[in-house]
C-alpha cells in the first residue's frame, strides 16, 4: 500500500495524531529496526495524545462552569430517567440534529446534567459551549448594536459536531 493511501486513510478514520507522525514514527522504525508491533504501538500513542489534547482544548473553550460527569449524577430516588440520560450523553442527538431540553424545578438537575452530557460528548471527538440564557441574550444584543446580526447563531450551526449549548433558564436565589 503506498504512503498517500494509508495517510488518506487515516484522515477518513480521523486518526490525525497518527497522521502527522506516521512519517517520522515510520522512518524511526525502519531506521532502528522497529517490530511492526513497536511501530503500530508508537502510532496509537501520537494519535491517544493527540486526542487528549484535543479533548483538554475543547473542554477549555467550551467553558463549563464545573465539572461533573454523568457517573457523578444521582439517579436513585428521582423522576429523572437515567438510561434515556446516558443515551444522550451517547451524543446520537447531535448526529440527528436534534435539541434535548431539560426541565424542572431547583435542584432537578437541569444545570449539572447539561454539563456531564456535554462532557461526555467533547470525550467522543464533539465541541460544546455553555451559556447563561443572560449571557446568551447580552451577546445577541451586543450583535445588534454592532450590525453582526445573526453571528452567533452561525457559529452555533456552523458545525455539525456541536455538543451542546447549555442554558440555565431561572432565578437566582
Amino acid at each position: 500500500m503506498e504512503r498517500t493511501e494509508v495517510l488518506d486513510m487515516m484522515g477518513t478514520l480521523k486518526l490525525f495524531g497518527m497522521k502527522t507522525a506516521y512519517d517520522e514514527t515510520l522512518a524511526t522504525a525502519i531506521k532502528r529496526k522497529h517490530e511492526p508491533q513497536r511501530f503500530v504501538g508508537d502510532l496509537l500513542k501520537a494519535e491517544i495524545s493527540e486526542k487528549q489534547g484535543f479533548i483538554r482544548y475543547q473542554m477549555a473553550i467550551a467553558k463549563l462552569p464545573l465539572a461533573k460527569d454523568i457517573d457523578d449524577s444521582a439517579f436513585k430516588g428521582t423522576p429523572i430517567n437515567e438510561g434515556l440520560v446516558r443515551d444522550i450523553a451517547g451524543g446520537n442527538f447531535i448526529a440527528q440534529q436534534r435539541n434535548v431540553v431539560l426541565v424542572g424545578g431547583t435542584g432537578t438537575g437541569k444545570t449539572h446534567l447539561p454539563i456531564a452530557i456535554a462532557r461526555s460528548c467533547i470525550r467522543t471527538g464533539s465541541r460544546g459551549r455553555f451559556f447563561t440564557t443572560i449571557d446568551l441574550v447580552n451577546r445577541l444584543e451586543a450583535e445588534g448594536r454592532a450590525s453582526r446580526q445573526g453571528w452567533l447563531a452561525d457559529f452555533l450551526t456552523r458545525d455539525a459536531d456541536l455538543a451542546s449549548v447549555v442554558m440555565k433558564i431561572g432565578r437566582s436565589a
